[in-house]
């Protein structure tokens, strides 16, 4: 054993990861016994979509963006889905300015502009506080557009926060919200008496309702006889011509294929 993974004192080894882990698995367990009702719902607004020709967009920002590539272009993913991405409300161009850019009003709108949405379409918004202007106003204008909007965020966090400059909150404007069953300020675990936590869920909680939903998609889709409109691993055989005619079909709504 290395000095680095020796337990300190009366400490556990792994202490710290035990409980973040232990939090985590409560998370989940409190998103199966309450959300399926919502999962339900938002897997038939995406399955009436893609049946009709349409597309499941995802979009987010800061540390949420990672969500909308989670559901993009990968093994077993379902070929509908589409990013709605822009570097400046991630984190690599400046980590400091995309946190004030996403709570700037006017930015959300513009940006679905560059995507080719349609009315039978379906936005996912995720955005853990559900408060910061960008996925507010985002939400905002997917439903002017005629886009059914499900947002998956953390309604505790929610409800004791401020509303950004809309005045009104991402849980109230979509049609069918996922909570993530995350807390105020996201982080688990708490650590020694100053008050601060440590140990993010958000990302954890998001991916595995977004999978979720999307596994579901996937079966109502698939007849018994049917190959499935997901893609393959590019590592398996026959993958490439299987993918190939995935990308052909969606190249005209998906700017990022």
């Amino acid at each position: 054993m290395s000095a680095s993974s020796e337990p300190k004192g009366n400490r556990p080894l792994l202490g710290g990861a035990l409980q973040y882990m232990q939090h985590v698995q409560e998370l989940l367990q409190a998103i199966v016994e309450t959300q399926q009702e919502a999962i339900a719902a938002a897997a038939c607004a995406i399955e009436e979509a893609v049946r009709q020709g349409g597309m499941l967009y995802l979009f987010g920002t800061g540390h949420s963006h990672l969500l909308c590539e989670e559901g993009h272009y990968r093994a077993g993913g379902l070929a509908a889905v589409c990013p709605v991405l822009s570097s400046a409300l991630m984190l690599h161009e400046g980590a400091v300015v995309s946190t004030l850019l996403e709570r700037t009003s006017g930015i959300g709108p513009a940006l679905l502009s560059r995507y080719p949405l349609r009315a039978r379409d379906v936005l996912v918004v995720f955005s853990n506080s559900g408060v910061n202007a960008v996925p507010v106003e985002t939400a905002l204008a997917a439903k002017e557009r005629g886009l059914t909007v499900i947002a998956v965020t953390a309604l505790d966090y929610s409800a004791a926060v401020a509303a950004g400059p809309s005045g009104r909150k991402l849980a109230e404007i979509a049609d069918i919200v996922l909570d993530n069953q995350g807390l105020p300020g996201d982080a688990l675990v708490p650590v020694g008496t100053s008050g601060v936590r440590t140990g993010a869920a958000s990302t954890v909680t998001g991916a595995f309702l977004l999978n979720a939903i999307l596994v579901e998609v996937v079966c109502r889709l698939t007849g018994a006889d049917e190959v499935p409109p997901v893609y393959i691993s590019a590592n398996l055989p026959n993958s490439a011509d299987h993918n190939a005619q995935l990308v052909d079909r969606y190249r005209t709504r998906n700017p990022h294929l």
